[in-house]
């Protein structure tokens, strides 16, 4: 209960940008469906986080495949930064600035200026 306490003092840090840091952990049900969730203690703070932070990224590693579209892989070396929930992956994501894509190239000051508008555009190796 006090991390959601927390949690929400610092929802209301106007000026302040607070970022938190978190593992994901791949959960494989019964029926052999994958999920991803943040790793933390308390079940209810993970419900509850997404619902409290404007911006919810998961890192990943991707491929891309035959007509350049980015593939979930495991084993593969690019990260990328999955931003918008619903997406393909599966993976916990959410933009409330409406100003991402389903992926960013994982640079973490480039994401900050397109979600404050600073900036429309891709680095140039994003493509």
């Amino acid at each position: 209960m006090a991390e959601i306490q927390a949690l929400k003092h610092l929802q209301h840090a106007r000026g302040k940008t607070v970022i938190f840091v978190g593992v994901l952990e791949k959960v494989t049900d019964d029926f052999g469906t994958v999920t991803w969730q943040p790793q933390m203690e308390g079940s209810k703070a993970g419900r509850e986080l997404p619902g409290i932070v404007d911006q919810v990224v998961s890192m990943q590693l991707f491929a891309r495949d035959a007509e350049g579209g980015w593939i979930l892989d495991e084993t593969a070396t690019e990260r990328r930064l999955v931003c918008k929930s619903g997406n393909p992956w599966g993976l916990p994501a959410k933009d409330r600035s409406g100003r991402l894509d389903m992926t960013e190239p994982p640079d973490l000051g480039a994401l900050l200026a397109r979600i404050d508008g600073r900036t429309n555009t891709h680095p140039a190796f994003s493509s």
